[in-house]
């Protein structure tokens, strides 16, 4: 029989090659099931690789799908740090545009050119209160963080559901579940004229930066981490377990506001049902092709996006269903925790006795 053991010392190289060989597994895969549907592989490979990098267009469309995965991501990269999971960084998303889109609501002709500010500081508190709700349930109760936070998820979507059949309905929108389209001062500022790419881009990279440097640089972030590396030896340093609990989950939900709140205001301009793009569950893939690491982030928010793009374009241009999105992600993940499984664990024969 086959056994699982431990080996001594991992591959530190195979480590960082892991998502890359990952990567080339989904492909493989991907290719043999494009034969099974009896699809072209290479023009199924063309709307997952080639399409979403084609333009200016296609990077403006791929910039407005990873800026909330990198969003996201970046803030579950600091919970999974700690040891704090944070599952439902989806319903922290819906929250965050509800809070954005009650603000945007608000805005009136006269309004400032910087009432968007405000709109996305609503978005990102409104993160911020539900991801508290996790962390005081924990802290005060030992709830399990994983499923309080992943249940608030349906919470939050009812809650956006309500609002948009609702007391928010648009009283001239033909009856459709939707709040008012939102006034240009309240709408997040494009940066290129004719596309949907805005500044939410630079607001992922200055993120992206922050974080690299809270992780790396600060006592902050070095508590976090020996708190989710270490419990024992952080209790013994003194460093407080509830300051990281908050800490960790509060700056997760934030980030994950935020990101709502751009997408509301963003390429959304408005409340829908339709608000929950899957984007919190998606940054989960994202955070951990990306090794934890911010700029890894970047590189696997991408990837994801064109895996969101090319689902999209295969469903349209060669038939096929929609689930496809979700089989490459899946396969993404699963060709990931099997690499890094056999990274630290070595297959070993043994004799039946």
């Amino acid at each position: 029989m086959f056994k699982l053991e431990p080996r001594p010392a991992p591959s530190s190289a195979l480590m960082l090659a892991s998502p890359l060989l990952a990567l080339a597994i989904t492909v493989l895969v991907g290719v043999c099931l494009f034969v099974s549907l009896g699809k072209d592989p290479l023009a199924g490979l063309q709307m997952f690789f080639v399409e979403p990098l084609k333009s200016g267009y296609a990077l403006s469309e791929l910039s407005v799908k990873a800026t909330p995965l990198i969003l996201i991501g970046l803030g579950l990269a600091v919970c999974f740090r700690a040891n704090i999971w944070n599952i439902g960084a989806e319903g922290q998303f819906v929250m965050g545009a509800i809070f954005a889109g009650g603000v945007a609501m608000r805005a009136a002709p006269d309004s400032g050119a910087a009432f968007w500010v405000l709109v996305l500081a609503a978005g990102a508190l409104g993160g911020m209160l539900w991801a508290a709700i996790v962390a005081l349930l924990r802290d005060r109760f030992n709830a399990s963080e994983i499923l309080v936070s992943l249940m608030l998820v349906y919470v939050a979507e009812m809650v956006l559901s309500y609002l948009v059949y609702g007391p928010w309905k648009d009283p001239q929108g033909y009856n459709f579940p939707q709040t008012i389209t939102f006034l240009e001062a309240a709408r997040v500022p494009k940066l290129v004229s004719g596309l949907r790419m805005n500044v939410g881009v630079w607001m992922a990279a200055v993120s992206v930066v922050i974080l690299t440097v809270f992780l790396a640089r600060t006592y902050a972030g070095f508590q976090l981490q020996v708190g989710g590396l270490a419990p024992a030896a952080a209790r013994y340093a003194g460093f407080s377990s509830r300051r990281a609990l908050w800490t960790a989950l509060l700056l997760s939900g934030g980030m994950a506001g935020l990101a709502g709140g751009l997408d509301a205001a963003g390429p959304q301009g408005q409340l829908t049902p339709y608000i929950p793009l899957g984007y919190g569950f998606g940054a989960i893939i994202v955070a951990f092709v990306g090794r934890l690491h911010p700029v890894g982030i970047v590189f696997s928010a991408v990837l994801m996006s064109m895996f969101y793009i090319g689902g999209e374009l295969a469903q349209s241009r060669l038939g096929l269903p929609k689930a496809i999105t979700g089989v490459f992600q899946g396969l993404l993940l699963f060709a990931l925790l099997a690499c890094d499984t056999f990274i630290h664990q070595r297959l070993r024969w043994v004799a039946a006795k």
